[in-house]
């Protein structure tokens, strides 16, 4: 039976699955890389880790399979960072991460000086910190001598996809969180290439999430065992986790649970956001989509369990905190990176309010994993704002796999939330592209209804989802009142 790998490069590390034509994962392997954090409130990472990374994780996959069966491979990547490559292909500088908060002055010169309504115009959206357009321009400010050496542009995925195939690419779903990009058209804006001093030589070719783009290089093949394998070009993470969870088509909608959290709502056709507090992007499914992005959800977990509380038992700190939901005295809000959706505010800060003397760490915990959902249904009341209706989500990521905070999901949304039989996200998505860029499935549509099944709904309390609206309430009006004093 043909078989597809499917690449997750995330910002902690990168996972590998190999998957069967009919959706069984037969292999998996993880591989880890530093984050520098060089400067407070900076993110950056060698894109040659994440190249090793990928040789690495290869062999141990493929070690005790039939490599000869793999047809294809393909990506679902973070997004937005800046690799920046010389004339001889050298990496100039570390690459620039989507978490990286550096470029406010940027941000505020697109969205003040430029102006929100030409941003939208130009590309569907307005200047987010996180994005690729704004850090070029940081780059030609701050540094002068790298910005000068720049022969290619490309995200992190596309540098996987070039180091393997020779493929100068990218794919739509991507390159539309770069602020390049013509969401609409499909097409890379002139006006923003011009307003950044780079030129379309400079940029990768764009093809849709599912095309083959290039073949693995035969001395890569050779090592591996592997042979006459295509090269799909693979999607943003989010993206490819709605892939991974059947997300395609009209009106679908994800949250992610991942180091950032995001709500994504698929589309056949362009939504352009009018309230300036989402993205409007194009899906790996040849279609478009919604997409709400918080820069921290598990990561707050993680955080907080392993940073403060010194534990790595996470079910033991949620143990016993199921009957509390929506009576926690305690919020939290999670802006340890700044925040995207929708305050675009790379100043603000996480905080806990509400303690008196009986707070416990439970209560604290709970707190964080609920600040964390009202953080995403703010971008799900964006959404509504915008005309959109979402009657029921999926839910995927590293976060999803707590039972308890499932079941905060589902009461803080107030709808039922599905739980895939497979909760790989990105990485399985990669593979579904790739069965499709191989001719395995005809299209992105029929590749999800035929392989991506629901294990698990979860289904909100009326009792507890109506406490937590008015508990909603009350968060909508922490941010405003702290944000002068951050």
């Amino acid at each position: 039976m043909n078989s597809y790998i499917g690449i997750d490069l995330g910002t902690s590390g990168l996972k590998l699955l190999l998957v069967a034509k009919d959706g069984n994962i037969l292999a998996e392997n993880t591989q880890t890389y530093p984050v520098s954090y060089p400067h407070p409130g900076w993110s950056e990472q060698n894109p040659e880790d994440w190249f090793s990374a990928v040789l690495r994780g290869l062999s141990a996959l493929l070690e005790g399979q039939d490599a000869s069966a793999v047809r294809g491979i393909s990506f679902g990547g973070q997004m937005h960072g800046l690799v920046a490559l010389d004339e001889a292909d050298n990496v100039i500088r570390p690459a620039i991460l989507w978490n990286d908060g550096r470029t406010e002055e940027e941000v505020c010169y697109l969205n003040e000086t430029i102006g929100k309504d030409k941003l939208s115009l130009w590309t569907g959206n307005i200047a987010f910190a996180g994005f690729t357009a704004p850090k070029i321009l940081w780059m030609r400010k701050h540094e002068p001598e790298n910005f000068a050496k720049i022969s290619k542009i490309m995200l992190p995925k596309d540098y996987l996809a070039y180091k393997l195939s020779g493929a100068f690419v990218t794919d739509l779903s991507d390159a539309s969180g770069m602020l390049l990009l013509d969401v609409q058209n499909r097409r890379w804006s002139k006006e923003m290439l011009e307003l950044c001093g780079i030129t379309e030589c400079m940029l990768p070719a764009l093809h849709e999430s599912f095309e083959a783009v290039g073949t693995l290089k035969e001395e890569i093949a050779n090592e591996f065992g592997l042979k006459d394998v295509k090269i799909i070009a693979g999607a943003g993470d989010n993206a490819a986790a709605a892939v991974g969870t059947g997300v395609v088509g009209e009106g679908g909608c994800n949250i992610s649970l991942g180091t950032s959290g995001t709500l994504f709502v698929s589309s056949k056709t362009y939504c352009e956001d009018k309230v300036n507090a989402l993205h409007s992007f194009c899906h790996a499914d040849g279609g478009w989509h919604l997409m709400g992005c918080i820069l921290s959800a598990a990561s707050c977990n993680t955080w907080w369990v392993n940073g403060i509380l010194e534990s790595t038992d996470y079910k033991k700190e949620e143990a016993g905190l199921e009957e509390y939901m929506g009576k926690n005295d305690v919020y939290f809000l999670p802006y340890l990176m700044g925040e995207r959706s929708p305050h675009n505010d790379v100043s603000a800060r996480g905080a806990f309010i509400g303690m008196r003397p009986d707070t416990t760490r439970g209560m604290m915990t709970l707190a964080m994993l609920e600040g964390v959902t009202f953080a995403l249904r703010d971008c799900l009341e964006a959404a509504r704002r915008n005309g959109v209706s979402i009657p029921r989500t999926k839910l995927c990521g590293g976060g999803a796999k707590s039972k308890l905070w499932r079941k905060i999901v589902a009461n803080v949304m107030n709808m039922p939330v599905d739980i895939p039989q497979t909760e790989q996200g990105p990485g399985f998505g990669g593979a579904m592209l790739a069965m499709v860029g191989c001719g395995e499935y005809a299209s992105v549509q029929e590749a999800a209804e035929t392989i991506v099944h629901v294990k698990e709904t979860v289904l909100p309390d009326p009792d507890i989802a109506a406490a937590y609206e008015k508990r909603y309430e009350h968060f909508t009006k922490l941010y405003p009142a702290l944000k002068g004093l951050f």
